[in-house]
């Protein structure tokens, strides 16, 4: 499998000027990335409303020829699991510590029904998202403590249960493509390696410290929130394996920089955290790395100019090594 270097963008940020700037930063993967948080569905389902309009198609299909591939990476549960739906199947929807069925986050992963829902939705997601591409990234919801406290799911780590989700999407897109794979995303509560339930084949990590201080090395012994983040890195792999596996950071993500707020802040890239990153990525065995690279869009070169993608593409394609390539 091909080493990817990567970044992750709102799809209302792609336009013509994105062609010549990826392949000039020798980026081959671009994930489109619709909002998440509490409106993930809607952005979602604005994804897919715009997936086919010509002149979408027009830029994936000049993107394809430079040599860059085109995936989807959103938080789909509640898209792929209506909360519409709580009025006729309560049951499959979480219960929270109190006991109660609630419509609010991600599923009950012991309903097997639901699983099934589930596997079929993916199904169509990946249908109607089609690029071209066979990795597929349909998140959990976006958040913490959303796991299910029903008598059959309270045992299982957040991690089990997400593994349980994303093995019955990955049973449903496999219809679909057979030599699909589908992403588990190590992320706020599922950071840590599952303990009870076995990933499906096909299914590869996707490592995305959230939690990580951005101002410093991940592996600074020095940033205590860092190591808290790094430390479940080396079971997450002996878990997954590191085939396929790819990094998820926040280097070139100016939607976190700016607070998640517009207008857009100018991103000023860290190059020695993030080449000090990549080479201990590097090391340990990641085969693909990619960062958010949001808020970079028309409005932000406006205001500031040309986003440092350049910039970020060399220190990727060193691999940390400063000046590894004249």
């Amino acid at each position: 499998m091909r080493e990817r270097r990567g970044i992750l963008f709102h799809p209302e940020e792609l336009d013509e000027s994105w062609i010549e700037r990826l392949e000039e930063a020798h980026i081959d993967t671009l994930g489109l990335h619709p909002v998440g948080g509490a409106a993930a569905d809607r952005s979602l389902e604005e994804a897919v409303r715009r997936h086919l309009l010509p002149e979408n198609v027009r830029l994936r299909e000049a993107l394809g020829r430079r040599g860059v591939a085109v995936e989807y990476e959103a938080h789909a549960m509640a898209w792929l699991l209506p909360r519409s739906l709580f009025d006729v199947k309560p049951e499959w929807f979480r219960m929270d510590e109190t006991g109660a069925r609630r419509a609010d986050f991600n599923l009950c992963v012991s309903n097997q029904d639901a699983l099934e829902y589930l596997a079929a939705r993916a199904e169509q997601l990946a249908r109607l998202l089609e690029t071209g591409q066979e990795r597929y990234f349909f998140w959990l919801d976006d958040g913490r403590d959303l796991r299910c406290h029903c008598p059959r799911c309270r045992e299982l780590s957040a991690g089990d249960q997400q593994l349980l989700a994303v093995n019955a999407m990955l049973r449903g897109i496999r219809r679909y493509k057979s030599g699909a794979s589908l992403a588990y995303l190590a992320y706020v509560d599922t950071i840590t390696a599952p303990e009870k339930i076995a990933p499906a084949r096909g299914v590869f990590l996707e490592y995305a410290p959230f939690d990580r201080d951005s101002h410093a090395p991940l592996f600074d012994p020095k940033s205590e929130k860092n190591a808290a983040q790094a430390r479940s890195i080396g079971a997450l792999l002996e878990f997954f394996g590191r085939e396929g596996s790819q990094v998820l950071e926040y280097w070139m993500d100016n939607s976190r920089f700016s607070g998640w707020k517009k207008p857009p802040k100018e991103l000023i890239l860290d190059e020695d955290v993030m080449r000090g990153d990549v080479r201990a990525y590097r090391e340990m065995g990641f085969e693909n790395i990619t960062s958010f690279g949001c808020y970079l869009g028309a409005d932000y070169r406006a205001l500031w100019g040309e986003p440092p993608v350049r910039r970020y593409g060399e220190i990727l394609r060193e691999g940390g090594r400063e000046h590894a390539h004249p």
